[in-house]
């Protein structure tokens, strides 16, 4: 079979003069060259497209693949991780992972926590700052501390200890500092001090399964409180991944996970973080549809490794699942006449 690769390396864009913020979720070269060796040893043949406007030149070109294993996350806007995905769909390619609607959906955190909420849910109390006057009309129910970052970012981008704010001097300040920073709206929520952890999901609708819970621990070395963009980019000195065995947790944490999961239409992997408030309860955080797949520095990846799921394996299945869907693409194609 025919298998592209789209992703966005972030080496390309360091040398473009983008900062190392400004491209924390796009791929290393260690990555592609993981994806690519094991999707080669699964026995295919495979092709590096890149990001979205070296795939938009191939495809002008007439170039096309039985599949292409999606990675690209986008570089402009808030629907930035559905673009690729979007053209994919317009040439009727099979592609991995899920639809535009769902990443675009995921990557607005407000709007996935809206759905999560109207869904039964449980997720914090949280509130939209498109402007500093938005602060104005802050709900009352809000109460202090409460925790503050990007609406559509990924990677802890623009997460730091300053982002629990315990009153409102610190909450304008910051938020206007985010606002400016970032270009976007800030979304504002209870803070949650328990436990956090991640829930690693393969499959599709029925098919779909938790396969492992993690506990995020922050080391000593790590910023306090919070899983900030510093702790995830140096994640291998700073943060402790422990696999949670208690299977009253591992129960309570797979059943949210994959009911947030499947309410927002996921699709062959994905990540959902969870974190138990004041309460004891515990609460969806946000989802990643499109998560990362460094063998050892990636989250996914992580919990199937310490759950007997080898690379191999998790990259096999996420096509294994893709690929589910040709029927239904076949079937397309035959209507309208479309050969190969």
């Amino acid at each position: 079979m025919r298998v592209g690769i789209t992703f966005d390396l972030r080496k390309q864009y360091l040398e473009r003069g983008f900062t190392e913020e400004e491209t924390a979720e796009f791929d290393s070269e260690a990555t592609i060259n993981f994806l690519e060796e094991t999707i080669g040893a699964l026995g295919h043949e495979v092709t590096r497209i890149g990001n979205i406007y070296e795939l938009t030149n191939r495809l002008a070109a007439g170039e096309r693949w039985d599949l292409v294993f999606n990675v690209a996350e986008g570089l402009y806007g808030r629907s930035r991780e559905a673009q690729v995905p979007a053209i994919l769909e317009a040439y009727n390619i099979l592609y991995t992972f899920s639809d535009p609607l769902t990443l675009a959906l995921s990557l607005d955190k407000a709007a996935a926590k809206s759905v999560m909420r109207d869904a039964g849910i449980p997720t914090p109390d949280f509130f939209l700052i498109k402007n500093l006057s938005d602060l104005d009309s802050l709900p009352g129910k809000l109460e202090y501390p409460l925790f503050i970052k990007p609406v559509a970012e990924g990677t802890g981008k623009g997460v730091t200890p300053e982002s629990i704010v315990k009153g409102p001097g610190e909450i304008e300040s910051h938020a206007a500092a985010l606002l400016q920073r970032h270009k976007q709206p800030v979304l504002v929520e209870t803070y949650l001090p328990g436990k956090e952890f991640t829930v690693g999901i393969l499959g599709t609708d029925g098919k779909a399964r938790a396969v492992g819970v993690l506990e995020v621990e922050l080391l000593e070395t790590a910023e306090p409180l919070v899983y900030s963009y510093i702790n995830k980019e140096l994640c291998e000195e700073k943060v402790l991944y422990k696999l949670v065995t208690d299977e009253e947790t591992i129960r309570e944490c797979s059943e949210l996970a994959l009911r947030s999961y499947l309410e927002l239409g996921c699709r062959d992997a994905g990540r959902v973080d969870l974190k138990t408030g004041a309460d004891g309860k515990l609460y969806f955080l946000e989802i990643n549809p499109l998560a990362g797949l460094h063998p050892t520095h990636s989250d996914l990846p992580i919990v199937c490794s310490k759950v007997g799921i080898t690379y191999p394996a998790l990259i096999s299945g996420i096509i294994d699942s893709a690929m589910e869907r040709q029927t239904y693409q076949k079937e397309l194609r035959d209507y309208f006449g479309e050969k190969k």
